[in-house]
């Protein structure tokens, strides 16, 4: 119950924050206030909009927002956005474009699982559907999941992945972003190994710690520092009676939100500061770049307690993945075993999350690729979420990564 407590004590703290945030906003509306002008009822209207939006934002999942692209005939067409492949713990979702024939470019985006929703990829989506058959994986939050259904760890991850390259067959081309780097290196090679011509054509993997003790940062550096028992003490809770995975043992979204925002904590308290100043004076609005990024920002979702345990255990500590030693299902995967699909490293001089050098280690372990077969490129001056959705992205590493795709089309 201990566990389960704090999950609802978390809940409770949002759902309060939420509460007197709106409160405060109705507060500064009434019609009375407007007879005696006072710059202190407007900061309180300010101040609760800000707050009431930013603490409901924690519990919705973002929409797409995706209703139309630009086709090569200069029309719009209108975006359905399809459940290709629907299992419990994650979805193959298509960005089927109405009237467009088919694009030669088909591409499955890895979405991470790393206490967002797949939505943090919309930019990178928006960017690539004009030129891309467009795929891809959209977890779910842990919380909305029946104990029912089981566990869902590191394993189960790449198998899922595995089952998803398999659906979508041997013409794809694959851009894992983060966290899902390394277990899509390990899907690939598990693919090598189980069923050869199921393999995508490409592999491009964006920023991820292939191998964390690369390039030391503040998430390697907490991975060494602490021991799975504390982790498992401190982090993990059960979720509460409010949701379908009631009683199921995660690593709760706001918990990983709290640490998201104490590494720049200074920054943050200013845009929030900002943002209540900009809104007591009328200059805020639904769609400004402040709101824009942290509706997305504050969207949390939890991770199956296993999943988070087993990507710490085994991905940052044991370094299964950067010693080629990870085992799936009973099988060893052997990365060398990857002869013929084109890998490409992406990475930013300034990413404080995967370090230069993390990523770029896949090549290394590729030992059966000629070098051919591999593409390395380090984009000056990015950080994390730049070299995936920014404008490094969008002006450097998209064309570089499509011309990638195209060289190794077959």
């Amino acid at each position: 119950m201990r566990l389960m407590a704090s999950y609802d004590l978390m809940e409770t703290l949002r759902t309060t924050n939420q509460w007197l945030g709106a409160s405060a906003q109705a507060m500064g509306a009434y019609p009375a206030a407007a007879l005696m002008p006072n710059p202190a009822l407007q900061w309180l209207a300010a101040w609760g909009e800000v707050t009431e939006r930013s603490f409901s934002r924690m519990a919705t999942k973002p929409d797409w927002g995706i209703t139309t692209v630009v086709g090569e005939d200069g029309r719009d067409h209108l975006v359905d956005i399809d459940i290709e492949v629907n299992k419990a713990f994650g979805d193959l979702v298509h960005f089927k474009v109405q009237g467009r024939e088919e694009m030669p470019r088909k591409v499955l985006l890895v979405a991470p699982m790393s206490g967002h929703y797949a939505t943090l990829l919309r930019s990178t989506v928006i960017s690539l559907l004009p030129d891309c058959e467009l795929y891809i994986t959209d977890w779910h939050n842990a919380r909305d999941i029946p104990v029912s259904e089981g566990k869902f760890d590191v394993e189960d991850y790449t198998l899922y992945l595995v089952e998803f390259m398999k659906h979508l067959g041997p013409d794809i081309h694959v851009i894992a972003v983060c966290q899902p780097a390394p277990l899509t290196l390990a899907a690939t090679a598990y693919l090598a190994q189980d069923d050869p011509k199921a393999q995508p054509r490409s592999l491009t993997l964006i920023g991820g710690p292939i191998n964390p003790d690369a390039a030391p940062t503040d998430v390697t550096d907490f991975g060494r520092s602490v021991t799975m028992g504390q982790l498992e003490h401190s982090m993990i809770q059960r979720v509460g009676f409010k949701y379908k995975g009631v009683g199921r043992k995660v690593y709760p979204g706001l918990l990983q939100l709290s640490s998201f925002i104490s590494m720049n904590a200074e920054t943050h308290a200013t845009a929030f500061s900002d943002q209540i100043n900009r809104a007591a004076k009328g200059e805020a609005s639904d769609h400004d770049r402040h709101n824009k990024f942290y509706d997305e920002y504050l969207a949390v979702m939890d991770m199956t307690a296993e999943f988070y345990l087993s990507t710490v255990d085994r991905i940052f500590k044991g370094l299964e993945i950067a010693k080629n030693e990870f085992v799936v299902a009973g099988k060893k995967v052997d990365i060398g075993q990857i002869t013929n699909v084109a890998v490409k490293a992406v990475e930013g001089e300034k990413d404080d999350i995967s370090a230069p050098g993390q990523c770029v280690a896949a090549l290394d372990l590729c030992t059966g690729l000629p070098d051919s077969k591999k593409a390395f490129h380090l984009e000056p001056g990015a950080g994390h979420y730049g070299i995936f959705a920014g404008k490094s992205w969008r002006n450097n590493i998209r064309p570089l990564v499509l011309d990638f795709i195209d060289e190794n089309a077959g």
